[in-house]
């Protein structure tokens, strides 16, 4: 079953998103514009993940659930989750890492947590874009031992990636890399590169899918059987990245 999924997107959490980001306009918009499986990936925090999951259910929308984690080299990496309690379970752990920096919201950015019907919850006072006192590698080995699935983010960008702050992609526990555009072979560490969206905006959303083969009814299992099935397709390679066509 091809399935047309996208795994790097932000919320109005994120304090560099655009305040329209609501996790159900990220959801409506998803399957409007044809995704299948879509997951919400916002800076060092999961607390827009709830909303997310009430808003995938009412699109009939197969999530995940997940973090942009940010090292302390500045590299970041998508921890993906099968379930909105394990991505917040992982974004607890990561909370005492995050480097207490000045937050101006005026300057930086509001950083809003939403239920799915749009109502704000809360306004978070400290600031989600700073990096963690926490090493890529390590941060990689924490995410794959409390379960995500891990996939080093835009490779090839040149900033906030393993080749603009390391140089290199280092050995780990990924499951995949992905990339803006076709990587070089050494980003890629043996493994598959899925393409990105990296929604910040409206119009950003469904901008870079990938098509993955699943089986028949990974859909419908949802929760950590479906991570499962997307986490086996990743690592056999069974995907076609954006710049690919599909």
């Amino acid at each position: 079953m091809k399935v047309l999924a996208d795994l790097h997107n932000h919320s109005c959490l994120s304090p560099c998103a655009s305040l329209e980001q609501s996790p159900s306009l990220l959801a409506r918009l998803a399957r409007e514009r044809g995704l299948g499986l879509v997951a919400l990936t916002d800076h060092n925090s999961a607390l827009n993940c709830p909303a997310f999951e009430a808003s995938c259910r009412r699109e009939g929308l197969a999530p995940l659930f997940g973090i942009e984690a940010n090292s302390v080299e500045e590299v970041h990496v998508l921890c993906l989750f099968g379930t909105a309690k394990g991505a917040l379970d992982f974004g607890l752990l990561l909370r005492p890492l995050l480097m207490p920096l000045p937050y101006d919201a005026e300057k930086l950015g509001d950083q809003v947590v939403v239920d799915e019907d749009e109502l704000v919850i809360e306004l978070l006072d400290y600031y989600l874009g700073a990096a963690l006192t926490m090493g890529f590698d390590e941060l990689c080995a924490l995410a794959a031992s409390s379960g995500a699935l891990v996939i080093p983010a835009h490779v090839d960008r040149p900033m906030f990636s393993v080749s603009s702050q390391l140089g290199f992609l280092p050995p780990g526990p990924y499951d995949a890399v992905e990339s803006m555009r076709r990587p070089e072979p050494a980003l890629c560490g043996g493994l598959k590169a899925i393409s990105g969206s990296d929604a910040h905006y409206p119009e950003h959303i469904c901008r870079r899918p990938f098509a993955v083969e699943l089986p028949e009814g990974a859909l419908e299992l949802g929760g950590e059987g479906l991570l499962e099935c997307l986490r086996a397709a990743l690592r056999a390679g069974s995907l076609t990245a954006s710049w690919e066509g599909q």
